[in-house]
């Protein structure tokens, strides 16, 4: 099958190679995908550049990390899943495997691909809406009243943030570019903050939550909009944080989410009740895994880029 490997760790122009390797073998309770189609994302030329890793690949190493496909095969103790059925997946970090023309998930990691979207669509949100999720639910406690600040509103997990937000019930402030104000604003936001133009700790404070996505001076910026009490998510590491809860009187939280296919049947149907969709901004194929890993790293992106394997 054909699939986009590293050998060794570096940068994603120098050693991403699209080349052929076996189907990957299924264990008792995995489901063989093949894959239609794979989102990318930042953590994935993260892992290229070994910055997640404490040794050597193994060669080779194929990466990706979510998907939308079709079932081939299942296990001999998997039973959720049946050949032919179509899903959607965030699979194992430890594994990844996503761009490939086959993955082999465990079936504890996988839902039913929601059927109002393409599978380009479905393989978009997975890691990103799961992110969202649990930064909103559990991280922290979004609900209804709760006023939430999202970073990066047009981005992948803050395009699902703000609507997974507004799904909760919360008054939702967001943060945008100048050409991305009112897609935020579709989306859900009650106020969106051109970032260029404004300095959001000056027109908002009081804030319950804010979930960061950028990190840097961003995210020093943003203790400042926190109500006493309040609680900073982010996505991105916190320097100094006991220093900055006790300065602050606040909760600061770095966290990494993990896959959960409850949860992902949970957003499913999120989006089948029209609660929650997903913003892809450019397609490539899987000839162009490099092209597409290289986009997401220069960053700036509305949504989601996601790679076709299948059509």
């Amino acid at each position: 099958m054909k699939a986009a490997v590293i050998n060794q760790y570096g940068q994603v122009r120098d050693v991403v190679r699209v080349t052929d390797v076996p189907v990957p073998a299924v264990g008792p309770r995995d489901v063989l995908i093949e894959v239609r189609a794979a989102g990318v994302n930042p953590v994935d030329h993260l892992i290229v550049k070994g910055f997640l890793s404490t040794g050597e690949p193994s060669r080779p190493l194929v990466i990706g990390n979510e998907l939308a496909g079709v079932v081939t095969q299942v296990g001999a103790e998997a039973s959720r899943f049946a050949v032919g059925d179509e899903v959607f997946s965030r699979v194992d970090p430890r594994v990844g495997g996503a761009f490939a023309e086959y993955v082999a998930v465990d079936e504890s990691l996988v839902a039913a691909k929601p059927s109002r979207l393409t599978f380009e669509e479905a393989a978009s949100l997975p890691l990103v809406a799961l992110t969202a999720l649990q930064a909103l639910t559990e991280q922290a406690d979004v609900r209804s009243g709760t006023r939430v600040l999202i970073h990066g509103g047009a981005g992948g997990v803050g395009s699902a943030a703000v609507q997974i937000a507004k799904q909760l019930g919360a008054e939702v402030v967001a943060t945008a570019g100048s050409g991305s104000v009112e897609l935020v604003r579709e989306l859900g936001a009650d106020r969106v903050i051109d970032y260029r133009t404004e300095k959001f700790e000056e027109v908002v404070s009081d804030v319950d939550v804010v979930l960061d996505t950028i990190g840097g001076e961003t995210q020093e910026r943003s203790f400042g909009v926190l109500k006493s009490g309040g609680t900073l998510v982010s996505i991105v590491a916190i320097p100094d944080a006991e220093a900055k809860k006790a300065r602050w009187n606040v909760e600061a939280r770095s966290f990494f989410m993990r896959p959960q296919g409850e949860q992902l049947s949970h957003l499913a149907g999120l989006v089948e009740s029209g609660q929650l969709r997903p913003i892809v901004e450019t397609v490539f194929p899987l000839d162009e895994a490099s092209e597409a890993l290289q986009k997401v790293e220069r960053g700036g992106a509305r949504g989601k880029t996601v790679i076709s394997v299948r059509r």
